[in-house]
């Protein structure tokens, strides 16, 4: 921070220097959280019960309709990486937000248009009836529906990508009050999704199911219209992110070319002689300085001087600053902890998909006159979560921090830990569930029952074991990741931070689509149904086996994620050259451990 309270690297919407008294802060995170909340309000009931909607009225089978799901938001997930890489160059992260929002809401408009005119979608048949001949949405119905599908996840996924990105521009790092309250808005950035999640999967679900999607969809495009008014209404409050119009991307695989390149070279045994730009040069001022460490020593070779030179001019694809290799470093020693992230969202993809089918068989009645949408259950971890958070963020954490000393109480990695256990526990819960679920139909001869029509007599709370199980789960693990790759990440790649998370989710829900068409090609020939997930009679499929695999997959993760957890060495501080660093300086800092 500079002098009269001026914010380096940010300002306020007209351009003019930030200062710490008028902008920023809690007053200026709380219209960020807004817009996320309504948000997440408006398209979570599309990951939730959207299999429903292709499978119930465009007419798919189970596992195409469950594969359409998992694809789109694998989709939504791998496009963060597009819009933060744009975000961190050329947009800035406001404007990213901004435009992908009105993308989102143009999307969900157009398939409140489709739902509700019934000349653009196939006709109502009921494809678990085997007697019935549904024709699934094709042609130019079919290409309505995926390219506005496909806008909502352009939009959804560009929120993601640069708003928590945005929301820790409010704050700075070395300001311990601060760093602090960036803490406590990771923390809400949870808390909001539950609140904007908890509306989306009862109201907004209930209303698809019982009032018709065109209203559904309807309402999910004004809650997006809410975000983007919410988000405007904080601009006089906001501390902008000045975009360099140079690519961060550009400067890591720099380091990785210069590498190779001088891979025959031989490393100095002195590291000082390596190249990094002097602090006594007018364009430090502006520059990040960490310092060398003796990890991946093979990417040091893109430092090394040949012959040693303090000129200016040096090709970027050969030469490379020290800080520039160490933040190359950092993100490939990320690696396997961004790998280990991704089983758990291959588990969260089936709880959006097929425990919402199992739903549909079970009794949903919960007065004579409620019935509770299989696709609300998640209501049952985000009501614990809204409760959790608070209590997580305003005494336990405090609590830990006295004996921890760390603003977030314990490390990023431990709690990233306590939900990937959690996550194997949801899955072979979900297993026994599946198996007494599948019992009750046996015993009471309904294993060729009609869901819906004839409901088997086991409740669909019966579900709400497993989900709340992974509700908390979430709760450590992806906040965690949250916070973990944004302390983590370069500078210059702030927005990119929180990509890591969505594109292991993405990963995560492609792998999925793959996982069950591998499941069932393997099993095709040793089940009568066809393989384990095969045909549209959950009754008798081998759901259980499946979850019991996931189960299995997300232990053998765990394992290899403590592995790596244990040895990760936390990011070194930055020198701040503005306090008049001294050269000698970054040879005094050393990694956080």
């Amino acid at each position: 921070m500079g002098k009269h309270g001026l914010i380096e690297g940010k300002v306020d919407w007209k351009g003019r220097a930030a200062t710490k008294d008028k902008h920023g802060g809690m007053r200026a995170a709380l219209p960020i959280l807004g817009t996320f909340m309504f948000a997440n309000m408006a398209d979570l009931s599309m990951a939730v019960n959207g299999t429903t909607y292709f499978n119930g009225v465009m007419n798919l089978n189970i596992a195409d309709a469950a594969n359409q799901i998992t694809n789109y938001s694998g989709t939504s997930y791998i496009l963060t990486i597009l819009v933060a890489a744009l975000a961190d160059t050329y947009l800035g992260r406001f404007k990213a937000i901004l435009i992908t929002a009105c993308i989102e809401f143009f999307g969900l408009g157009l398939l409140a248009l489709q739902a509700h005119y019934a000349k653009l979608r196939p006709p109502l048949c009921n494809n678990r009836d085997p007697n019935a001949h549904c024709v699934e949405v094709h042609g130019g119905d079919a290409a309505f529906l995926f390219v506005a599908l496909y806008l909502v996840a352009l939009g959804s996924g560009g929120i993601k990508a640069a708003l928590p990105s945005h929301g820790a521009d409010q704050f700075e790092e070395d300001d311990p009050k601060e760093a602090k309250q960036m803490s406590t808005l990771f923390n809400w950035l949870l808390l909001v999704v539950c609140i904007g999640g908890a509306i989306s999967v009862t109201l907004i679900v209930w209303i698809q199911d019982h009032k018709g999607w065109d209203i559904g969809f309807g309402l999910s495009t004004f809650a997006m219209f809410l975000g983007i008014v919410v988000l405007v209404a904080g601009l006089p409050h906001y501390r902008i992110h000045v975009v360099k119009g140079s690519s961060a991307i550009t400067e890591v695989i720099q380091v990785y070319v210069a590498a190779f390149r001088n891979r025959k070279l031989q490393l100095p045994d002195d590291p000082s002689m390596l190249y990094e730009m002097s602090l006594d040069n007018e364009a430090a001022t502006k520059a990040e300085f960490l310092p060398h460490t003796p990890d991946l020593k093979f990417l040091d070779k893109a430092a090394i001087q040949t012959p040693p030179t303090e000129s200016e001019e040096t090709n970027p694809w050969e030469l490379c600053r020290v800080t520039q290799v160490e933040n190359a470093k950092i993100l490939l020693k990320m690696l396997p902890i961004f790998c280990c992230s991704i089983i758990m969202t291959l588990c969260l993809a089936q709880l959006q998909t097929f425990c919402v089918l199992q739903g549909t068989t079970m009794d949903t009645n919960i007065t004579k006159h409620f019935q509770v949408p299989p696709a609300s259950l998640p209501i049952i971890p985000i009501f614990f979560l809204i409760i959790l958070v608070p209590i997580y963020d305003g005494l336990i954490v405090p609590f830990i921090r006295r004996f921890t000393g760390l603003p977030t109480g314990i490390t990023y990695l431990q709690r990233v830990g306590v939900g990937l256990v959690l996550s194997a526990v949801s899955m072979a819960v979900a297993a026994f569930v599946e198996v007494k679920r599948k019992n009750v139909a046996r015993s009471h001869n309904m294993l060729d029952a009609i869901p819906l029509l004839q409901p088997l007599p086991i409740h669909v709370l019966w579900l709400s074991f497993q989900y709340f199980i992974f509700g908390i789960a979430d709760m450590f693990t992806y906040v965690g990741l949250l916070e973990f790759f944004y302390s983590q990440t370069p500078k210059k790649l702030k927005a990119l931070s929180s990509c890591f998370l969505w594109t292991a989710m993405a990963i995560g829900y492609f792998l999925s689509t793959i996982l069950v068409n591998i499941v069932n090609g393997a099993t095709k020939r040793i089940t009568k149904s066809g393989g384990w997930l095969a045909g549209n009679n959950l009754n008798r499929n081998h759901l259980n086996l499946f979850y019991w695999l996931l189960s299995t997959l997300s232990i053998i993760n765990f394992l290899i994620y403590l592995f790596f957890a244990m040895r990760y060495k936390y990011r070194p501080q930055t020198i701040d050259v503005s306090d008049e660093a001294k050269p000698n300086e970054l040879e005094k800092v050393d990694p956080q451990n």
